[in-house]
C-alpha cells in the first residue's frame, strides 16, 4: 500500500525511517484492537473461572503493553538497514519488551494471590484453614515476585553488550566479591529462607494471636523480610522473619482460636462454695461470649487467711475470653457483696487473756469485729474507773 506523503520522498534513510514509523504506529494500533477483542472473548469464555477473570483484570495494562511492544518488535525486525537509529531503537524496544513481559509475569502472580485471598476469606469464625492458605500465598507470592524481578533484570543485562562485560569481570573476581557479598547479604538471605520456612511449616499465620517479648498482638502482615504484629493498643511491632525461627514465642491460635480463661477470687473460708458454683454457672449461661464448653469452679489454694477459687471458662477467641473474664469477675464480686458480705477475706488475730476484777476474759481466734472491740474497751474503762 502506497502512502501519499511518503511516495513523494526520494529513496533513502529518511523515507525508510518514516515508513517504519508509520508501520509501527499502525501495528501498535492493530495490536491494541486485537488485545481488546481477545480480552473480551476470553472473559466471555471463562466467566465462571475466577483465576482467569482476575488475571484479565489485574494484568490488563501489562498485557496491553506487551502486545504493543511485540508488534513494534515485529516491525523493527523487518525494517530496512538504512533506517535512522535502527540499532539503538531496536535495543530499546528489546529492553522495553523484556520489562513489559516481566511486569506481565508479576501481575499474573499478583492476580493468583488476589484470587486465592478472595476464595478463602479469613473474616469468619472458623478461619484456621483460610489463614493457613493466606499465609502461604502471601509469602510465596512475595518470593515469586522477587525471583521474577531478578530474572527480568538478568535478561535485560544480557541484552546489553556493556552488561556482558560487567558480568564477565564480576565472574573473574568471584573469589573475593562472592565472599563479601555473601557476608553482606546474610541477613537478607536468612530472612528469605525464613520466609519460605514460615510459608511451609507455618509457625505463624495471618491474624494469629501471638505473645512476642511480653506483648499481646495479632499478625497483621507478613512481608518478605519482617512480620507486622498489631499490639492490642494499636501499636505495631516489626519483627524480622528470622526471629520467629530462632526464638520461642506463644501462638494462641496455632491449631484453633478457642481458648480458656481464668478468674481467681480470694474469699473467706465461710463462703458457701456450692452457692458460688451455681451463681457462676448462671452467669456463664447468660454471657454471650461463652461458647458453652467449659464452666468450672474449684478451690485451688488456701492459706492461713483465705481460700482461692479458680473460675475456668472457655470462649471462641482471646478477645471474647478477655471480655468474659471481666464480666464474670464483676458479676461474682457483686453477688458476694450482696449475698455474702462477710465472705470477703479478713485478717484473723488472737487476743491474750486479760484479768479484770479477778475474772479472766477469754481469748478469741477470730477477727475482731467493731462490736467486740468496743465491748472490750468498755470493760477496761469501767475497771479503771472503779480503781
Amino acid at each position: 500500500m502506497e502512502i501519499p506523503y511518503l511516495s513523494q520522498l526520494p529513496e533513502g534513510p529518511l523515507r525508510s525511517t518514516l515508513l517504519v514509523a508509520t508501520a509501527a504506529v499502525l501495528a501498535m494500533v492493530l495490536a491494541l484492537v486485537l488485545h481488546r477483542i481477545g480480552i473480551l472473548l476470553l472473559r466471555r469464555l471463562v466467566r465462571s473461572r475466577p483465576f482467569t477473570i482476575n488475571a484479565t483484570r489485574v494484568a490488563f495494562r501489562a498485557s496491553q503493553a506487551c502486545a504493543m511492544l511485540l508488534a513494534l518488535r515485529v516491525v523493527l525486525t523487518a525494517a530496512p538497514d538504512d533506517m535512522l537509529g535502527e540499532r539503538p531503537i531496536s535495543y530499546l524496544c528489546t529492553v522495553l519488551l523484556i520489562l513489559a513481559l516481566t511486569w506481565l509475569a508479576m501481575r499474573c502472580v499478583t492476580s493468583i494471590s488476589a484470587t486465592v485471598t478472595q476464595l478463602n476469606p479469613y473474616d469468619v469464625a472458623d478461619n484456621l484453614k483460610a489463614r493457613r492458605i493466606l499465609t502461604q500465598t502471601r509469602v510465596l507470592t512475595r518470593s515469586a515476585l522477587v525471583l521474577v524481578g531478578l530474572l527480568g533484570l538478568s535478561f535485560v543485562l544480557l541484552t546489553l553488550p556493556g552488561a556482558r562485560q560487567f558480568g564477565a569481570s564480576l565472574l573473574a573476581s568471584a573469589g573475593v566479591a562472592g565472599l563479601v557479598a555473601g557476608i553482606a547479604a546474610r541477613p537478607v538471605l536468612g530472612n528469605f529462607i525464613a520466609g519460605l520456612q514460615i510459608a511451609f511449616s507455618q509457625p505463624i499465620r495471618i491474624d494469629d494471636v501471638l505473645i512476642v517479648n511480653g506483648e499481646w498482638g495479632r499478625v497483621e502482615e507478613i512481608t518478605g523480610t519482617f512480620v507486622v504484629v498489631r499490639i492490642w493498643d494499636e501499636r505495631r511491632m516489626i519483627v524480622p522473619l528470622q526471629w520467629f525461627i530462632e526464638n520461642p514465642f506463644e501462638n494462641w491460635t496455632h491449631t484453633s482460636s478457642t481458648i480458656l480463661g481464668t478468674v481467681f477470687l480470694w474469699l473467706d473460708f465461710g463462703v458457701p462454695v456450692e452457692a458460688m458454683r451455681q451463681e457462676f454457672a448462671r452467669v456463664c449461661k447468660a454471657a454471650p461470649q461463652w461458647d458453652g464448653r467449659v464452666c468450672v469452679l474449684q478451690v485451688t489454694d488456701a492459706n492461713e487467711r483465705a481460700m482461692q477459687l479458680r473460675l475456668l471458662v472457655s470462649a471462641m477467641d482471646s478477645g471474647k475470653a478477655f471480655d468474659l473474664r471481666c464480666l464474670i469477675r464483676e458479676a461474682m464480686i457483686a453477688f458476694i457483696a450482696a449475698q455474702y458480705p462477710e465472705a470477703l477475706p479478713r485478717l484473723r488475730s488472737a487476743l491474750d487473756p486479760v484479768e479484770i476484777n479477778g475474772a479472766t476474759a477469754p481469748a478469741t481466734t477470730t477477727a475482731q469485729s467493731p462490736t467486740t472491740a468496743d465491748h472490750m474497751n468498755a470493760i477496761v474503762d469501767e475497771d479503771r474507773l472503779q480503781k
